[in-house]
């Protein structure tokens, strides 16, 4: 039963919107005001958050906390938001990291800081939104206005090949929203609504096969460079390197999932045949992007571009999961969705905090910082076993249940698969040796800190929630396991598109 009576979607989105309009007009501030702003804000709407799934009935699930505000008179677009299972874990997500984005660049951020704080406030607003919405129209609105403040976030506050990075990442993902956009507009002209539930009801009523193989390229023209798929994925290892760790952590964490979401929430529902028309091409793409990205990942000298190409590997689980069609595959793809948060989200972190005392990702100047920083390896360990897939940790149940559910369908594909996984141990555990455990290659680690009360206290909680998630997947499968079921079962009964 809900416990709340105000509307707390519209609060989740418009108050970081609104804070950082109110932020605009203080100047000459100390950074650790705007930071401290940006920190409060977070806080309340991370709060915001737990309400909000704690008040979240799974047991009956569907859209929930639905609000209505009528736009145009005689056209039916509304903005219209309501959550399910899947987005009111994904708002949670957003809710917790965008918080710690603050607390991880007091000490690196120093120029521009009310911009950069006014910057993620907006993408807070942005992901919430897009998560959030159920007309199809305001969806694309906050999914491609989010490429405008993270296109800032690279090219102002980035490394030294910022510029190219930004202006890649913006191009690739406006290029495939394009198509996107032509989409949304040839499907109104066809239904004469940008509502999902009621373009939902006339999907299940078989929208024509040729229209669904139409929608279906030009939605996936977006959503896969957006996860990022191969070979649409060359704009996200420059992205991440030049990133900020902030950066880093919000496009790992939460922007890349924009992409899955889309084929969960859109795809699957309103274009079911052409979804298993195409899962030959997307499981082979998966593979493609599984292997490729490992063996890349593996051959890194640079830390944050070998957590990027594991990235675009860990991604790859998520589509097989979701086009497996199974109760298991689709359930296996958001638990990695939200146990990759987390895990790429703390791998970032710790090359930050790495970076910040010595200036450097690159592996062969590292070294032996297990015997400078033993509180610092204890969690950095936790969190490689965690991108692994060690069970006992979040990354284990989403990577299995993945492979279980396109086991059912395609037992090779489910073979190779697993063969990422075995590459996986293979490069995160070689980085974490030579890291953490190899001799002493650079005189400044000698004279090294180990993480002080703010970074351990955000890995702490980070490492808790991996493994609590990976020991009781149950307290935020719950959620969305009844959703993963209906839309297996809805795509599965369909007859097969010749």
């Amino acid at each position: 039963m809900n416990i709340i009576k105000f509307d707390i979607l519209s609060v989740l989105i418009f108050l970081p919107l609104i804070s950082a309009f109110l932020l605009m007009f203080f100047n000459k501030q100390k950074n650790s005001f705007y930071f401290g702003f940006g920190c409060f804000v977070g806080v309340v709407n991370f709060i915001l958050s737990i309400v909000l799934i704690i008040s979240y009935n799974w047991r009956v699930g569907g859209y929930q906390f639905q609000q209505i505000f009528k736009i145009f008179s005689e056209i039916d677009i509304k903005y219209f938001v309501g959550v399910d299972g899947l987005a009111v874990t994904m708002i949670f997500l957003t809710a917790l990291l965008t918080p710690i984005c603050y607390i991880v660049s007091y000490k690196s951020i120093t120029e521009r800081v009310k911009e950069f704080v006014i910057a993620f406030l907006v993408i807070e607003s942005l992901v919430i939104g897009s998560f959030a919405s159920l007309d199809l129209l305001f969806f694309y609105i906050f999914f491609e206005a989010t490429l405008i403040p993270m296109f800032l976030v690279i090219g102002i506050w980035g490394g030294e090949n910022r510029i190219y990075a930004s202006y890649k990442f913006f191009i690739y993902t406006l290029a495939g929203s394009v198509f996107f956009l032509i989409g949304i507009i040839l499907l109104y002209l066809y239904t004469k609504t940008t509502d999902i539930i009621v373009l939902t009801s006339i999907c299940k009523n078989y929208f024509p096969i040729n229209f669904q193989v139409l929608f279906f390229a030009l939605f996936f023209a977006s959503f896969a460079v957006k996860v990022p798929m191969f070979p649409f994925h060359t704009w996200l290892p420059d992205a991440h390197v030049q990133a900020p760790t902030a950066g880093s952590v919000i496009l790992a964490g939460i922007l890349i999932k924009l992409g899955a979401f889309g084929f969960i929430r859109y795809s699957l529902p309103l274009f079911p045949l052409a979804s298993q028309y195409f899962s030959g091409l997307i499981f082979t793409l998966s593979l493609i992007a599984i292997i490729y990205g490992s063996f890349v990942a593996l051959m890194q000298e640079d830390m944050k571009k070998m957590i990027a190409y594991s990235s675009v590997a860990h991604m790859g689980f998520v589509t097989i999961g979701i086009f497996s069609f199974t109760h298991q595959g689709i359930e296996g793809a958001i638990m990695q969705m939200i146990s990759h948060g987390l895990i790429s989200s703390a791998l970032f972190i710790c090359v930050g905090i790495i970076y910040d005392r010595v200036h450097t990702k690159k592996i062969k100047d590292l070294g032996g910082l297990a015997s400078k920083m033993p509180n610092f390896a204890m969690f950095a360990m936790i969190f490689t076993m965690g991108s692994v897939g060690l069970p006992g940790t979040s990354g284990f149940v989403g990577e299995f249940l993945s492979i279980i559910g396109v086991f059912k369908v395609n037992k090779i594909v489910a073979l190779l698969a697993g063969l990422g996984v075995v590459l996986g141990a293979c490069y995160m555990l070689w980085l974490y040796k030579r890291v953490w455990f190899s001799e002493i290659h650079n005189q400044q680690i000698k004279n090294i800190k180990d993480v002080d009360f703010c970074e351990f206290f955000i890995l702490l909680g980070l490492a808790i929630m991996i493994i609590a998630l990976g020991i009781a997947p149950s307290l935020i499968m719950n959620f969305f396991s009844e959703q993963s079921s209906q839309l297996s079962s809805f795509v599965l009964t369909l007859p097969p598109l010749q």
